[in-house]
């Protein structure tokens, strides 16, 4: 079976091989494939191409042109490198940003058919104007720009034609991989790589259901609504469909143009705080985040440039954690902030991330030995992210399951950091995000909210009031029996337990007799005294010892 599946992506790996064979992007990172058998291979494999003109470009440029031509996957990967300007050299960090909103554009099949297709009649029919042109091209849509009947401008969005088909084939070669990886690496299995694949596999496919981001896009306005601090676009849903969104045009500064925002006398300090906030606003306060907050999502209005507002677009990518996750999270930041490490530990067991027979010691030990080196730094010199990504990684070795929806929460807080250093690079996020935590722990803790919880489940419990008394009894039938069962074993136990020590006592005893007999036949007066009996009365007094001592 995995031969068959090994033949049938051999198509798509020759092409991902020969893209980065054609590119020599084993000369943009000789790290990955350097020395051994993989780096001898891939050198053989380059040799065709020792000569194309691609290989003479800029290595920045490189990575960017192979990225975009292998496809979505590869492009957003592309994407949350470029938020990493403390990690990129410059040009490199530069060149990758061109992916979040400079993506070649396609023009055929016509943005026209594509729209009457959609909607299945004459666009002329909702849309005073529609633009040929794309306002802006993404990996996996395209934008353009539009005027409803009614004055309204509008943006709409569309999926790239034979997309799904590309996504659906990198995605089987990532399946495959995966197993791979499980199957023969000895922590592949702990890391979960498939499980990873298929909820990565959930998100882009979601990507391809315009009408699944409008819902995300409206939910995010509405926990924002009348918000000075993020302002979400309006969905036009009577024109939007499966694959067609349109929605308000907004005016805005790309979040990534500082010379424009510094023109326009934008407080950039404010604004790289208001965006760390604004993520643990999400996180904590609704528990429903923006996923994919690269800089070619992210705008700023030009109103109130010294209490400057974020416009976020693009909502198909949204994370959420459960209660659970979402207070262990929290507690856990705050134990790090605090360097309680045996707090960190425990909360590990507590809430499941680690197995419960992990000895707490040594796991306090293992992330004090991580965080005590890197908290030797000022906190504006350390990045967030980085040392969450290393506390997961010591976890791992204590068997920690990779959580999914940690994973996704671990990208975009590195995609938040990334940009916030971008806009201003002393950018504190330790003093600015453990006042928030704080401020959320105590809110947790109030009367008022303990209280509003106490209200929300009480409807269910009236609901459950008929059926109390039934219940009890039901338990109480359960629970007697369970004492009969458990009485029952309780005496078997104790027999066999009987038994058992029987048996040691007479296993002791025939052990010592054999002894003895051994040791007494060596004696020479035994020797002698035994010269004087016949074979069949020693035979005869041999077996009487046995049956009076072995058969007890």
């Amino acid at each position: 079976m995995l031969k068959a599946r090994a033949v049938s992506h051999i198509p798509r790996l020759i092409k991902l091989l020969n893209t980065a064979a054609r590119y020599r992007l084993d000369q943009v990172a000789p790290q990955l494939l350097s020395g051994g058998l993989a780096g001898m291979l891939f050198s053989l494999w380059t040799l065709p191409w020792r000569n194309h003109p691609a290989s003479k470009l800029p290595p920045a440029v490189r990575l960017r042109l192979a990225l975009e031509e292998l496809g979505p996957i590869y492009i957003k990967f592309g994407q949350l490198l470029s938020t990493r300007r403390d990690f990129l050299p410059p040009e490199l960090a530069d060149e990758l940003q061109s992916l979040q909103d400079k993506v070649p554009g396609f023009s055929s099949p016509a943005i026209t058919n594509l729209v009457e297709a959609a909607l299945g009649r004459p666009w002329q029919e909702v849309f005073s104007e529609l633009s040929i042109e794309p306002l802006a091209s993404a990996s996996v849509a395209q934008v353009h720009c539009a005027r409803l009947l009614s004055g309204e401008e509008v943006v709409i969005k569309v999926i790239r034609p034979g997309i799904e088909k590309t996504i659906v084939e990198d995605i089987k070669l990532l399946k495959w991989i995966a197993s791979l990886v499980e199957r023969h690496v000895p922590v592949g299995r702990r890391l979960r790589p498939r499980e990873v694949v298929d909820d990565y596999e959930q998100i882009i496919l979601d990507e391809l259901n315009l009408l699944a981001e409008g819902a995300n896009a409206t939910q995010l306005r509405r926990n924002f609504e009348h918000s000075p601090l993020l302002y979400v676009p309006k969905v036009y849903w009577e024109f939007s469909r499966i694959n067609l969104l349109v929605m308000e045009r907004i005016y805005g500064t790309p979040v990534a143009d500082i010379d424009s925002l510094r023109a326009q006398g934008v407080d950039l300090k404010k604004l790289a705080e208001t965006g760390v906030e604004i993520f643990f606003t999400q996180v904590f306060n609704h528990s429903f985040f923006h996923a994919d907050m690269h800089p070619g999502n992210i705008f700023v209005a030009r109103h109130s440039p010294e209490n400057p507002q974020y416009i976020a677009i693009d909502c198909a990518i949204i994370g959420s954690l459960s209660k659970s996750d979402q207070q262990y999270l929290a507690r856990n930041l705050l134990a790090i902030f605090r360097r309680d490490y045996r707090k960190v530990a425990e909360l590990h067991v507590e809430c499941g991330w680690v197995p419960r027979d992990t000895k707490v010691h040594e796991f306090e030990a293992a992330m004090r030995s991580v965080c005590e080196p890197i908290f030797e730094k000022p906190l504006k010199d350390i990045s967030f992210g980085y040392l969450l990504v290393q506390l997961f990684h010591t976890a791992g070795r204590f068997n920690m399951e990779v959580q999914p929806s940690l994973v996704l929460l671990q990208k975009t807080l590195l995609n938040v950091e990334g940009l916030g250093r971008q806009l201003y690079p002393e950018l504190d996020l330790w003093t600015t995000a453990l006042p928030f935590l704080e401020d959320w722990n105590r809110r947790r803790m109030r009367p008022s909210t303990l209280f509003n919880a106490l209200k929300e489940n009480v409807p269910d419990w009236i609901e459950q009031l008929p059926y109390l008394p039934q219940l009890m009894i039901d338990t109480l039938t359960q629970s007697k029996q369970l004492s009969a069962i458990n009485a029952n074993m309780e005496q078997q136990l104790r027999i066999e337990a009987r038994r058992t020590e029987r048996e040691r006592a007479r296993s002791v005893r025939n052990g010592l007799i054999l002894a003895a007999l051994a040791v007494a036949f060596m004696l020479p007066q035994v020797n002698a005294l035994l010269l004087g009996i016949s074979l069949p009365s020693l035979l005869l007094a041999a077996g009487a010892v046995y049956l009076l001592c072995f058969k007890r």
